[in-house]
């Protein structure tokens, strides 16, 4: 059984870190796409401009549930000895500022 739930932990922090980097490679993606087809569309001849608003970026925060679940995955992770004390505070950083 310790087996197994190593195994969910290991499996469920390497899923969540997945996620992480993918989220992060697809909006920078985004970005670089958006830049060029910016770059590429023709500007409109307006008769008047209006200024822009800085609008900040909406980004969805993760549930408690799943800031939790990879919290107490990191623990026992910890708790096994599979991370030293700085690559948990690391994580747990990364994890609580998501």
């Amino acid at each position: 059984m310790p087996r197994l739930l190593r195994t969910v932990a290991r499996t469920a922090a390497i899923a969540g870190t997945a996620s992480a980097v993918s989220g992060r490679v697809q909006r920078r993606q985004a970005r670089k796409w958006g830049a060029e087809d910016a770059q590429a569309a023709p500007q409109p001849e307006a008769a008047y401009s209006e200024p822009e608003q800085d609008i900040p970026a909406q980004r969805s925060a993760p549930s408690t549930a799943d800031t939790l679940e990879q919290l107490k995955s990191l623990g026992e992770l910890k708790a096994q000895g599979v991370l030293t004390e700085e690559e948990f505070a690391a994580q747990k950083a990364k994890i609580l500022a998501g």
